[in-house]
């Protein structure tokens, strides 16, 4: 009997050892692959990164790609489809569905307000335009801003316009709008946004897209759907160093449990860069970049460590592998 015990004690804590070593294997494997570069269509440079350990810290975990290589940008209201991002002029421009759009014409859906987190270096630019559709006027200050501004100077900033360029011209639709009104209105807190909504049926936002080469031309920019969201490019030493061809064309990231910068190379981190460096590899959980050769050296260490701990297990030792008994039972 006490053979029998003793024998399932140490298979048990075997499998204890083996449940905990496997998982580590499995990560070092994921190190193995290096940042992709695209999502679909669209690139992702610095400082954005899809997988965790790449790119800047200030952006981690903002851009999402799916399985269909569809790329996302994650806020507070939501996700959001990436239609396209500008590294020249830093932005994004995304999309919100359950915005008012050219086929929806006077039939108004349930939207939600669109809202960034403010402690990212994210802005919403001030190119882009909002218009508000069939607001109450008992709550909503609906006039054509020149006049109202002209008499009330001190709160010109408060009216929706109903005079606005964009209302008399909707963007690839002018004559969708056949019996509902609207305004134009730029919310400068999420706040605001979300009480316009509380007193208007719908929005939608408009953004002024550059063309041509020539930007002091009044005809420059056309305007089109979408939101238009301004970033900043965090731009150091250490992530010049590590991209420079010179010094092995890196790629810049970080480690994910102290935020410090690492260069990642194909055979490994360094703090610095790749080229002429030892490369010290950082087997942290989470950060990218290992080598296969890890998982070998891993896979020999946890084989070593469960023969050892098959040998020194004792019978009477509880053998818990998360679960509650009367030996270590805590409440």
């Amino acid at each position: 009997m006490d053979s029998h015990i003793f024998t399932s004690s140490k298979i048990t804590s075997f499998l204890c050892l083996c449940s905990l070593i496997i998982p580590f294997l499995s990560l070092i494997e994921a190190q193995a692959s290096l940042c992709r570069t695209t999502c679909g269509d669209i690139p992702i440079n610095y400082p954005f990164g899809i997988d965790d350990g790449c790119g800047s810290p200030y952006y981690r975990h903002m851009l999402v790609c799916s399985d269909l290589g569809k790329l996302q940008l994650r806020t507070p209201s939501g996700r959001y489809p990436v239609r396209s991002i500008s590294y020249s002029d830093p932005h994004i421009l995304v999309t919100d569905p359950l915005m008012w759009n050219c086929q929806d014409g006077d039939n108004f859906r349930p939207t939600r307000p669109f809202s960034l987190d403010t402690s990212t270096p994210f802005t919403l630019s001030s190119q882009n335009d909002y218009l508000f559709f069939n607001c109450s006027e008992d709550y909503v200050i609906v006039e054509p801003k020149p006049i109202f501004c002209e008499r009330f100077p001190d709160r010109c900033d408060s009216s929706c316009d109903s005079a606005s360029y964009l209302c008399r011209h909707l963007p690839e639709c002018a004559s969708a709008l056949s019996a509902s009104s609207c305004c134009s209105y730029y919310p400068k807190a999420t706040e605001s946004l979300r009480l316009m909504l509380r007193y208007c049926a719908s929005y939608t936002s408009v953004y002024w897209k550059s063309v041509g080469s020539t930007t002091d031309s009044p005809y420059s920019q056309v305007p089109e759907y979408g939101i238009r969201v301004d970033f900043d490019v965090p731009v150091t030493t250490h992530c010049l160093q590590c991209q420079d061809p010179s010094k092995g064309a890196g790629t810049c990231g970080f480690d994910t449990q102290t935020h410090n910068f690492l260069c990642l190379c194909k055979e490994g981190n360094v703090t610095s860069y790749c080229k002429g460096h030892d490369i010290s590899r950082h087997k942290r959980a989470g950060v990218i970049a290992g080598t296969v050769a890890g998982v070998s050296a891993a896979g020999v260490i946890g084989i070593g460590l469960g023969v050892w701990a098959l040998k020194k297990v004792r019978a009477k030792a509880p053998v818990t592998c998360g679960v509650q008994s009367n030996e270590n039972r805590i409440f």
